[in-house]
């Protein structure tokens, strides 16, 4: 099968495409910029992609379908929720009888939205943090005057429509009211309802599914070791973790109540207070940290494009556990903040546990012998000598620019939780 894989600047992205490629696919990866982490892959025919999905979502969707006719391709993976939402949006602009292996549009925005999986995934047996739901801007000043901090300040969405655009928001942490005033004002109104939520301390756990006509397929979980900010956000470093039933349970529960269909993620912290699972959000989509799950035993893609071709996959929920993925340059700047900031007197601590790696279990998320330009590019790409975008246009001057270069964890939530 000819697969088309955007986005190919992301790790999630480079993930899918080795594992699609050594499964025997004919795989594109489509990029704004003519290289790409992905697109210069072994076996990969890269492709670039000229319209940006979150200035122009419509025109994205037509120039992904122009490009997968052309390619004559037979399934479709979009890997960011920018990209992702906008072909949901427009299914018209894709050639007859190319298979977009995802749930439908309502389902997916259903999933997206964090006030309502936070009410889902209390009913299904997860813990969720103390929340308070600001509907409007006008109700900024009663919620944080009756909030306790720190706290974080999470729009309801990722991905919200501003003008005739849409912009891609984070979670941000706030240590006191002042700080939590400021960081609402800067939100645009289509950021709200926003949810002010208790910053819970604990180690980021994830469980992750494959689900296809309401059967689970696949099944994994990890735990993130060290995370860029060190206080929480991407993970760099994480490890394999058996499927306990803490995660397992509310976890099939969660998608079953979703009706999902497609690959998932259910991401949460592990409250040191309490040892309950507190759930942060749902992605619906590929993450970030797939080279682990791929590492340790579950190709999800694999076994999505697989069930997508229509074959009836056996379950399996049988892989390593214990194995490690490091993203060595999202570690390094994980490194740079700790020594930075740090005035503990860890330093030393962490010098030393960036420099321990385990050879029987540590595998690098990027960096493969058989395969060595993706490092490469990502390298050249977190020295600034290689952009992930294109120079801004016109139409789309104004934009935020990233402060690093390198792919960023396809998470929405990649603040500190």
């Amino acid at each position: 099968m000819h697969i088309l894989i955007t986005d190919g600047n992301e790790r999630a992205a480079l993930a899918a495409a080795r594992s699609l490629v050594r499964a025997g696919h004919a795989v594109s990866v489509a990029a704004p910029t003519s290289l790409s982490l992905a697109g210069v892959s072994r076996g990969v025919r890269p492709l670039r992609l000229a319209t940006d999905p979150l200035q122009d979502p419509a025109a994205y969707a037509a120039e992904v379908g122009r490009a997968a006719q052309r390619e004559r391709v037979g399934l479709l993976l979009p890997i960011t929720d920018p990209s992702l939402g906008a072909v949901l949006e427009h299914p018209e602009t894709l050639p007859a009888g190319v298979v977009l292996p995802f749930p439908d549009l309502a389902t997916y925005r259903a999933a997206s939205n964090k006030a309502h999986v936070l009410e889902l995934a209390r009913s299904c047996g997860f813990g969720a943090p103390d929340t308070r739901i600001i509907a409007t801007p006008g109700e900024c000043d009663a919620a944080v005057a009756e909030a306790s901090f720190p706290a974080v300040v999470k729009p309801h969405r990722s991905v919200v429509t501003v003008g005739a655009t849409r912009r891609k928001l984070g979670v941000v942490p706030v240590a006191d009211a002042a700080e939590c005033r400021r960081a609402l004002a800067a939100l645009p109104a289509g950021a709200f309802p926003v949810l002010l939520q208790r910053l819970v301390s604990g180690d980021g756990e994830g469980f992750f599914a494959l689900r296809w006509r309401g059967r689970t397929v696949a099944m994994f979980a990890h735990r993130r070791l060290r995370e860029k900010p060190p206080t929480g956000g991407v993970s760099v470093y994480r490890e394999s973790i058996p499927l306990e039933q803490r995660l397992v349970g509310p976890g099939l529960r969660l998608l079953e109540a979703l009706d999902w269909s497609g690959v998932a993620m259910i991401e949460c912290k592990r409250d040191l207070a309490t040892g309950r699972e507190m759930v942060m959000e749902v992605n619906g989509r590929f993450w970030g940290s797939l080279q682990l799950a791929i590492d340790a035993g579950i190709d999800f893609p694999a076994l999505l494009v697989r069930c997508a071709a229509g074959e009836t996959v056996p379950q399996t929920g049988d892989y390593r556990v214990g194995v490690r993925s490091r993203w060595f340059w999202g570690d390094v700047d994980h490194l740079y903040l700790r020594l930075r900031h740090d005035r503990s007197g860890s330093r030393l601590r962490a010098l030393r546990d960036f420099l321990r790696v385990s050879p029987g279990r540590d595998r690098s998320e990027v960096w493969r012998w058989r395969d060595p330009a993706p490092f490469l590019v990502e390298t050249l790409q977190w020295l600034g000598l290689l952009k992930t975008r294109p120079p801004l246009t016109p139409r789309t001057t104004g934009a935020k620019s990233r402060s690093r270069a390198a792919p960023t964890e396809s998470a929405p939530d990649s603040g500190v939780r």
